[in-house]
């Protein structure tokens, strides 16, 4: 059985985007989040002289389709943000993301156990692009203390998202045995879904999970140009970054790996190359409904009602 968690945030200022401290009941973890402009004010607080880690985030200047994060710990996570400050190959970042604990047990060995593990979750996840120049190794940890840090970990990745913070949040998997399934972590219902074009001849495949697409590689779409798109340079940078490739065939761009949308119609109007209802476009694999249908169905709505 799934059982819900509290997360209490408090807004220090009393602003939702200024310095907010978050935690969850019964976890020893502390999790204190500042805009880059507040930084010298939230480093004057008690956590920040703690022994932790960090997320140091902003746009990926490169990459415009993701974010950018650098992982990084400290005995006094202070002293090292702010070197960092002063470094102009970490001007990418924007907002400081600070993880200790309220009963000062984390180490210097558990908190560069919990870096790697993060640096290396955040490659998993691909929803940002690592800034650490060089993985940091895994310190080795005994057995308990390996289980009460992926403990703490798996907190890290429910308040995270909460906050605003999304690069540790595990995409889905193209793997799927049904196309109706609850999630591992069960989080939400994950529909197999699919698009295809009898016109066009081309056909991608799509996990819809907590109201995010996720297109899996090896999807195409069409080239044909039309008038309206206003997807048009989201489909560009993905072009760009390689994540969406033109194929032998002229008339096909094809997914060469799984790339998340915030949307139904951000996804398949990447794929038509216009302006498209995702809701409509997108059907259940094995089921015939659209999305819309399903989702509607979920609420009583019969077919054709709106």
């Amino acid at each position: 059985m799934v059982h819900g968690r509290s997360v209490r945030l408090y807004l220090v200022d009393g602003s939702p985007t200024g310095i907010i401290t978050a935690e969850i009941m019964n976890w020893t973890g502390h999790v204190l989040v500042t805009p880059r402009s507040r930084l010298a004010e939230a480093l004057q607080r008690g956590e920040a002289t703690r022994t932790g880690v960090y997320f140091l985030v902003g746009d990926d200047p490169e990459q415009p389709s993701k974010s950018r994060v650098y992982i990084g710990e400290g005995d006094s996570v202070v002293d090292r943000i702010k070197s960092h400050s002063k470094d102009s190959q970490k001007d990418f970042w924007t907002r400081a993301c600070l993880v200790t604990s309220k009963d000062t047990n984390l180490t210097k060995a558990h908190v560069r156990y919990l870096e790697n593990r993060f640096v290396e979750l955040t490659k998993l996840a691909d929803r940002a692009n690592v800034a650490n120049g060089n993985e940091p190794a895994r310190k080795s940890l005994p057995e308990s203390d390996v289980a009460d840090m992926e403990f703490f970990i798996d907190q890290v990745q429910v308040i995270l998202p909460v906050v605003g913070f999304d690069f540790l949040r595990p995409k889905a998997h193209a793997q799927i045995a049904n196309t109706i399934d609850e999630s591992p972590a069960g989080t939400g219902i994950r529909l197999d879904l699919v698009m295809t074009s009898g016109k066009y001849g081309y056909e991608a495949r799509a996990i819809e999970l907590d109201g995010e697409i996720t297109v899996l590689a090896g999807s195409r779409g069409t080239t044909e140009s039309f008038a309206t798109n206003i997807y048009a340079s989201l489909r560009q940078q993905l072009i760009n970054d390689g994540r969406l490739v033109h194929t032998d065939d002229p008339n096909f761009v094809e997914f060469s790996e799984d790339v998340t949308f915030a949307s139904p119609s951000a996804a398949a109007a990447v794929i038509k190359n216009r302006n498209t209802n995702g809701r409509t476009a997108w059907r259940l694999v094995g089921a015939g409904q659209s999305l819309k249908e399903w989702q509607d169905s979920q609420l009583g709505i019969p077919s054709g009602d709106n």
